[in-house]
């Protein structure tokens, strides 16, 4: 058997591009959504909920840092889905003057990730507390929704954040490389895009997920963060 791969975009290689901007707040002309709409989008969340445990599909952030503490974990595949870069930040990990990127759950091929059972008390505050963390903006580009996963325990029904073409911040398909020479330079408040897409797949990687479009582009990274590393000629 050949040797695994090794990670190419590494901890130190991140470290170089790592930084916290101040946060400028929405773009003039959008806003957050208000508490009321929040309560009033969980509301309409739960009216669809399937029977039975709330469960969640974490495929990026919420792997490494869940919103919610969970009872049980397991390995899960949304079929008709999968991961991309497809979301504009001006702010979180991107700034106005450098947009980053951040993903979104897009229609086709397939997505692996986590499916977490909640603790059965209060979904509606669960609920609310991930609208809270998720929804961009008042137009929102990642939305909720319902999706059916297999796992090896059986299929089951999951709450999910999928991307919105409608959405202010929706950025469509980029090419690979536009995305690595996005996430190499774009950091925000929450940090940087480089630090977002390292921290994804090491947890998946330890969850023994490899993500084969998320392996090519931690690599491109490591590649842009190199180049901006070099030292310029006199």
């Amino acid at each position: 058997m050949p040797p695994r791969p090794q990670l190419e975009l590494t901890a130190d290689l991140v470290a170089l591009v790592e930084r916290s901007e101040p946060d400028p707040g929405p773009l003039p002309g959008t806003r957050e959504p208000s508490e009321t709409e929040l309560r009033a989008m969980a509301a309409r969340v739960l009216a669809h909920r399937p029977p039975g445990p709330l469960w969640l599909f974490a495929y990026g952030s919420l792997i490494w840092k869940p919103e919610l503490a969970h009872l049980e974990a397991r390995r899960a595949r949304a079929h008709g889905w999968h991961r991309r870069f497809c979301m504009r930040l001006t702010r979180w990990r991107g700034t106005r003057e450098v947009p980053g990127l951040m993903m979104a759950l897009e229609r086709g091929g397939s997505c692996s990730g986590l499916a977490y059972r909640l603790a059965d008390a209060d979904p509606f505050d669960q609920v609310l507390r991930l609208l809270a963390r998720e929804t961009d903006d008042a137009r929102p580009t990642n939305v909720p929704r319902w999706l059916d996963l297999a796992t090896p325990a059986g299929p089951l029904r999951a709450l999910a954040f999928v991307a919105s073409p409608s959405g202010v911040n929706y950025a469509g398909r980029l090419a690979p490389q536009v995305v690595a020479q996005t996430l190499a330079r774009a950091a925000g408040h929450w940090g940087s895009g480089a630090q977002y897409l390292h921290n994804t797949v090491v947890q998946l990687d330890a969850h023994g997920i490899r993500d084969r479009n998320l392996w090519v582009l931690q690599a491109l990274v490591a590649g842009e963060i190199r180049s901006l590393a070099l030292p310029r000629a006199a």
